[in-house]
């Protein structure tokens, strides 16, 4: 699902972000960056190390804790055939959302034809096997993609087991292996997304020191994102979310005091607008979210987002013209980025969307 008004072609290869930026001599933070300032409708270009030129003492930085798991398993079925199985997210119960896959030269591609009942075997003597497509009530057929599945791992700490066992998901674009550590922020405590929370990745230490110094404010919380193939574009699943009483409290001072709430990324955005209601007011919770964040559903919680660059059927394109409160700037931004060669998905560039900062009432 496209965002409303928002038509993107095809990212073309070249724009398509291969390996880390370490991998091309950058460090982190010297990615670029777009900066859409929504209110004055300019764009600028700089790099993510000069983001503290665009916040203010008091403005509130809200990132996501969730640490990346190596997700990605190489597994055997039962009838034979090498598999990849994309653990996507854990439930209660031992249960979890996975996605069935094919190793192919290029990475992997959607095993269309898995069906319920099957069984795979994971190294240790672990199991999984899948009982129906998720989410409930989808029609079993050749094309379900995500599955819920019983999956018994020897160790009672997955990311344990993982770490041994697993690798980092990857798609056809990134075209080499490359170790977890590349996938983890810097804000990363808690283990749980099986994708990299990667409007966070161009943050470093000394990017962190420097906001805090101009008196940015940083608050945590945490979401573990499931998978997002880029090969189909169903909405966001349900994902664990926690927003602590102290960040909540953090993000109501700031917008009572006219600060911006910038949410560094899109999964920051989903937990806040979760506990977030129409009055604009952000209490503390804990829970599954399945929101879905579309132009019929303003944003209430944020006034400013530091994201990547997303695929034109991206939901994520959804959320991100709800913040910068309409298409016509976005369409113009991403025409620029486009024309000026940023990199699109988890290694590439950054953007950054401001909206006025406003009192909440």
């Amino acid at each position: 699902m496209a965002a409303a008004g928002v038509v993107e072609p095809p990212v073309p290869a070249h724009l398509e972000a291969a390996e880390p930026p370490e991998a091309r001599g950058l460090r982190r933070d010297e990615v670029r960056l777009l900066v859409s300032d929504v209110e004055r409708d300019t764009i600028e270009h700089a790099r993510f190390a000069d983001l503290p030129k665009w916040l203010s003492g008091g403005d509130l930085l809200v990132v996501n804790t969730s640490g990346t798991l190596n997700a990605a398993l190489s597994v055997v079925a039962d009838g034979g055939g090498l598999f990849e199985l994309h653990l996507s997210t854990r439930l209660p119960g031992g249960f979890w959302t996975v996605e069935v896959r094919r190793p192919d030269a290029s990475g992997s591609l959607p095993f269309r034809d898995a069906h319920a009942g099957t069984t795979f075997r994971l190294p240790e003597g672990g199991r999984a096997t899948l009982l129906a497509p998720y989410p409930l009530g989808h029609s079993i057929d050749s094309s379900s993609r995500l599955w819920l599945a019983a999956v018994t791992l020897p160790d009672a700490a997955p990311a344990s087991y993982l770490d041994r066992h697993g690798f980092p998901i990857r798609y056809s674009y990134v075209k080499r292996p490359w170790p977890g550590s590349m996938y983890q922020t810097v804000f990363a405590t808690e283990p749980g997304s099986a994708e990299m929370p990667s409007a966070a990745r161009p943050f470093t230490p000394e990017l962190v020191t420097r906001l805090v110094s101009r008196g940015v404010q940083l608050a945590p919380l945490l979401l573990h994102t499931g998978v997002a193939s880029l090969e189909d574009h169903e909405p966001p699943y349900e994902e664990f979310y926690r927003v602590p009483r102290d960040t909540a409290e953090r993000v109501n001072a700031a917008r009572r005091g006219g600060h911006r709430v910038v949410a560094v990324g899109t999964t920051v955005v989903r937990a806040l607008e979760t506990v977030t209601d129409e009055t604009g007011t952000t209490f503390p919770g804990e829970g599954w979210t399945d929101l879905v964040i579309s132009p019929g559903r303003p944003v209430r919680s944020v006034n400013g987002l530091v994201t990547g660059f997303h695929e034109p059927k991206a939901t994520h394109l959804a959320l991100i013209e709800g913040v910068a409160n309409g298409h016509g700037h976005l369409e113009r931004a991403y025409a620029e980025a486009r024309q000026a060669g940023y990199l699109w998905h988890e290694f590439g560039d950054s953007h950054l969307i401001l909206d006025r900062a406003r009192s909440s009432r």
